[in-house]
């Protein structure tokens, strides 16, 4: 009888150590989804601009890295980031006094900021509204000196076969590479100016000759044998 008591105390042992093991297992679980979770860029933009905003104050970048982690919950490394961001879209403004830079913003800046780009909005809206009533105004007035009629309809299915007619003339053309009559037409004008820069230069060697022989006292013959250059040097078709 003992020894079956003993069996069952200890059986009921090991089902409190496996139930409070559970127990400790479900709390920790609950625990670690109840972790709190780090905040987005946006989330620590808001509380960024509210210890500005809270204290009405100036700021240096190390201050801020100090109260961001104390007041909002920002991690420290990542405020200059943040703050730039902030400088960035103007909702947070900055100086530099001495060596030092300044930061500060007021919640009526914010509102300024926010009713000058609603400004902007609203001008820009009006402008495009404007454009567009333009276009309308010009898309009836086209629509009205074009009236669909059978003699128009031919006339645009005429345009487009030439068109297309168009496009495989100039496919078809390519095709000639080289022979294309505009590259054929590039070369001609090439050809004449290549003739008249060789007229030039040799209008320039006959000169040079001459003034060589008259200078030096040497026949032109013995100059054109030592420079190889032969008597119908000059002529050029």
């Amino acid at each position: 009888m003992h020894g079956g008591n003993k069996r069952h105390d200890g059986h009921h042992v090991i089902k409190q150590m496996e139930v409070g093991g559970l127990g400790q297992n479900t709390l920790t679980a609950t625990s670690s989804s109840m972790a709190p979770r780090g905040l987005s860029a946006e989330e620590k933009r808001v509380k960024l601009l509210e210890i500005f905003h809270d204290s009405k104050d100036f700021f240096q970048l190390k201050e801020l890295e100090k109260l961001g982690p104390k007041l909002k919950g920002i991690v420290s490394q990542t405020v200059k980031e943040v703050l730039q961001s902030l400088v960035d879209d103007r909702l947070v403004q900055t100086d530099k006094i001495g060596s030092s830079n300044f930061f500060w913003s007021f919640p009526s800046e914010r509102a300024n900021i926010i009713r000058n780009r609603l400004d902007a909005a609203s001008n820009a809206n009006s402008h495009f509204r404007g454009q567009l009533q333009d276009l309308n105004t010009s898309l009836e007035r086209e629509k009205s000196a074009r009236p669909e009629s059978e003699k128009r309809m031919a006339g645009l299915e005429k345009l487009q076969a030439s068109k297309e007619n168009i496009k495989a003339l100039e496919k078809e053309l390519n095709a000639y590479g080289v022979c294309h009559p505009a590259k054929v037409e590039a070369k001609k004008r090439a050809v004449v100016a290549a003739h008249e820069a060789a007229v030039r230069w040799t209008d320039n060697y006959t000169i040079l000759l001459a003034y060589f022989t008259r200078q030096n006292g040497v026949g032109e013959q013995e100059i054109r044998n030592f420079l190889d250059i032969e008597e119908n040097y000059e002529d050029i078709y």
